[in-house]
């Protein structure tokens, strides 16, 4: 059945003819309405030089490919037998999507070593939440949607995850593509495109995003805003040792990166949370990041954290900064 948010038969719009049905449901409608004119933007106007070539690989890729899928592993893994020449060029396709940031991916034993190890993010936050079982998710900042895959792994009803880089929605709809059809979806957006008061998810998860933004309490609030009454608000962002009222803000680059305003202390960060109206707040992990965790690999040949921190003092960045460490936070919406 066309949906009734977009009509059009048109790749890449086909692959959002599912989630349009789903969006178009009261609880998503103030979504649903702007989903048409969200991919419109992303993948018809000239976002990125390469976003017809990347187009093109998911294109061509097979449907439905993997015989199984198992999302219980640390490596999301399609499964399927395929012939050597099958397989040098799914890789060679695949290669094209490079960098990869977030993995492991297994795909019919073609190994995405990606930069982030994002299982082991997940590792220490899966125990803490509440059961995922029947609930609708939100991934703000998912990139290829890796922990989206393992939410839908969990017991998730409905996974979707929304990034504004086209490359890493290219990514995610080529490992859909051979996948198969599941209730995951990863939408051409940033959170800012999200309807305001929309109070429509079971679990709202936002992973490495909040330091990016200018304004760490409107994006607590538009998170907030995501949420159904009694949701649960998943937090993972940078942190700095120190007391309640502790906050770093770098005077030009962190770790290399430009894009980074507000790095609190826990006890900070939670008052921030009590303060935009979270109750249950709590702090379930602290963790320095390593090499072991982000790391350059084959399928990410750019720089990555051993090359943006001191080498004679690997607790301190380039900049002389706190080398990064990492705090996960649980709330709920009142």
């Amino acid at each position: 059945m066309m949906s009734r948010v977009f009509q059009s038969a048109e790749f890449p719009f086909t692959l959002y003819q599912e989630v349009a049905e789903v969006l178009a449901q009261p609880r998503f409608r103030a979504l649903g309405d702007r989903l048409g004119g969200v991919i419109e933007t992303a993948f018809k106007g000239e976002a990125h030089g390469d976003g017809a070539q990347w187009l093109s690989v998911i294109e061509r890729l097979p449907q439905g490919l993997a015989q199984s899928v198992r999302l219980d592993l640390d490596a999301v893994t399609l499964e399927g037998a395929l012939e050597t020449e099958q397989l040098q060029t799914l890789e060679q396709d695949l290669r094209c999507l490079h960098p990869w940031r977030k993995g492991p991916y297994d795909l019919f034993n073609v190994f995405i070593d990606a930069e982030w190890r994002s299982d082991l993010k997940w590792d220490r936050l899966q125990g803490a939440i509440q059961p995922l079982q029947g609930r609708t998710v939100l991934d703000v900042g998912c990139g290829n949607g890796y922990h989206l895959w393992r939410m839908l792994g969990a017991g998730a009803a409905r996974a979707i995850g929304i990034d504004p880089t086209l490359l890493s929605v290219a990514q995610f709809l080529a490992v859909r593509r051979l996948a198969g059809r599941f209730p995951i979806d990863v939408l051409p957006m940033g959170i800012e495109a999200l309807p305001p008061h929309l109070c429509a998810f079971d679990t709202v998860f936002s992973m490495g995003v909040l330091y990016h933004r200018r304004s760490p309490i409107d994006h607590l609030l538009e998170l907030k805003g995501s949420l159904r009454a009694g949701g649960e608000l998943v937090l993972e962002t940078l942190v700095i040792e120190g007391g309640e009222g502790a906050v770093m803000v770098p005077e030009d680059r962190y770790a290399q990166m430009r894009n980074v305003w507000f790095i609190p202390s826990p006890l900070t960060l939670v008052g921030w949370l009590r303060r935009c109206g979270f109750k249950e707040v709590r702090l379930v992990d602290v963790s320095v990041t390593t090499p072991l965790e982000q790391r350059r690999t084959s399928w990410m040949q750019f720089q990555s954290l051993e090359d943006f921190l001191d080498p004679l003092d690997p607790q301190r960045t380039l900049e002389g900064l706190p080398s990064p460490r990492r705090a996960i936070f649980l709330a709920e919406s009142a």
